[in-house]
């Protein structure tokens, strides 16, 4: 591998505007500046006003060799403290944010004392960066955020079309047994599959569904990229990376991320956590008087949101269980509401057991030896933060690939259970009792900490995450050179 040029190489990283892309993006662009490279982390103009109000000034304070900028989103204007639309944002990115891009790697590259941009890393999800690097002459590498499995998932939507298995035929085939019923075992490197779980998009009637054919095109798009970066390690996805492997060769397996930072990096830059939120940590300190996997932890990601009958079905599930438990309520978790207010009753009947906040450093709770389950949406930094807590799962999943990756979770790697989408307080007790008292719940729990253990070999020298790094600084220090 070549050493460090005169002129630091210069990575301009574009995150998806969401909280679950934002944190992987920061922690590659840490790693990268860790290793004498030039980072322009470049944020929504919606996402910089929202880290200020959540972190402060500090949230995006420049340091050197590592700056923030900003582009504009094109989404109307909404609540500023509210989550934006996945759907909206990928709509209005594509057609607004191209031009404001390209307009700002130019001022980049005209601005004395800065090195010239030498690859422009974008999210899986942003692939109009691809386009504004072509037209530039800059390499690109695509950051796939989400899982492998879901990736090969969404790769199949042409498939799904072509057998005629897209769109649904009849609005009842979402409830019918249809989705259950409906095998795909012809997927390569994915067993077990129904169309049930499928991402979350294959669910209409509608053949021009916005959805789903935004995503089939991303998919599609990533593979026009120079290099894909995945936040994953190879022994927990290595037949799907292998499928990604056999159509686009040139990729890196980094993860999990949250661990080969703290392996590597000795000092941080000072944007260390981009949370949207405000974040609780006097949950810790509640944690610290519990008993070792005594208790329950959910939350829902910064996503998801369900109706007030499921929020009150989770709430009763859990007092009824008996067990103590942890849950992050964020204000708009339940629809149509800018504050989610419990039944007094359930309040009164889990005071001395439970204990509820807004957000949290959820990668420290699910480290904390108390912790003994996760109730998660099953997006991927919560899945791989319980991973790396060696923390069983019940799985809910709310929508895009969370599907794919609870299917995985309770199948291939064999440490979740999944909630039935139409939420009842009976199964959700009996779910918790299960993971926390039965014996299902200790083989599911052994099964994490035996993958936590794997996830952190991969990370030290000589590990499969460890050395693809290694490689994909080389791969990016060539770019340099060559573009030098």
């Amino acid at each position: 591998m070549g050493s460090i040029p005169s002129e630091p190489p210069h990575i301009v990283c574009i995150p998806f505007p969401a909280q679950g892309h934002v944190n992987p993006f920061m922690n590659l662009a840490k790693l990268l500046h860790s290793r004498g490279f030039h980072i322009t982390m470049v944020y929504t103009e919606f996402n910089h006003s929202r880290l200020l109000r959540s972190k402060g000034p500090e949230a995006v304070k420049n340091s050197p060799g590592f700056q923030f900028e900003t582009i504009p989103d094109g989404v109307p204007p909404s609540n500023p403290d509210a989550t934006q639309s996945v759907t909206e944002l990928l709509y209005y990115t594509k057609k607004h944010s191209v031009v404001p891009l390209r307009d700002l790697i130019v001022k980049l590259n005209s601005t004395e004392g800065l090195p010239k941009v030498s690859c422009i890393i974008s999210d899986g999800i942003m692939s109009f960066a691809i386009k504004v690097a072509r037209e530039l002459g800059i390499p690109e590498v695509q950051f796939w955020t989400a899982s492998t499995c879901g990736l090969v998932a969404y790769l199949q939507f042409g498939e799904l079309v072509k057998k005629g298995i897209f769109p649904l035929k009849d609005e009842k085939d979402v409830s019918n047994g249809y989705l259950e019923d409906t095998a795909l075992e012809w997927i390569p490197g994915m067993e077990h599959m129904r169309l049930k779980d499928m991402p979350s998009f294959v669910r209409s009637t509608d053949p021009e569904d916005i959805a789903f054919n935004r995503w089939l095109e991303e998919a599609q798009d990533i593979l026009t990229a120079d290099a894909i970066v995945f936040n994953t390690f190879f022994e927990f996805e290595a037949e799907v990376l292998e499928t990604v492997s056999s159509m686009f060769p040139n990729i890196y397996n980094l993860g999990p991320l949250t661990t080969l930072n703290t392996n590597l990096i000795k000092n941080e830059v000072n944007a260390t956590r981009p949370s949207l939120w405000k974040e609780n940590t006097d949950c810790l300190t509640w944690l610290d008087t519990q008993k070792p996997n005594s208790v329950i932890y959910l939350n829902f990601g910064s996503i998801a949101v369900m109706t007030e009958d499921n929020f009150k079905e989770f709430a009763w599930g859990l007092a009824n269980s008996g067990h103590s438990f942890l849950w992050i309520v964020r204000p708009d978790v339940v629809k149509g509401t800018n504050g989610t207010a419990l039944p007094d009753e359930f309040l009164a009947e889990t005071r001395d057991r439970g204990m509820i906040a807004r957000w949290c450093p959820q990668d420290k709770v699910l480290a904390h030896p108390s912790v003994g389950a996760f109730l998660t949406h099953s997006g991927w930094n919560s899945t791989l933060e319980g991973i790396c807590g060696g923390v069983p799962m019940l799985c809910w999943p709310f929508f895009a690939e969370q599907q794919v990756n609870c299917r995985y979770a309770s199948t291939t790697w064999g440490v979740g259970l999944e909630i039935d989408r139409d939420v009842k307080r009976e199964g959700v007790e009996a779910l918790v009792r299960e993971m926390m008292e039965g014996e299902n719940g200790k083989v599911m729990r052994n099964k994490a900490v035996e993958w936590k253990k794997k996830s952190e070999i991969a990370c030290v020298k000589g590990g499969s995450s460890y050395d693809d790094f290694e490689r994909f600084v080389g791969y990016l220090l060539e770019l340099s050179t060559f573009q030098a």
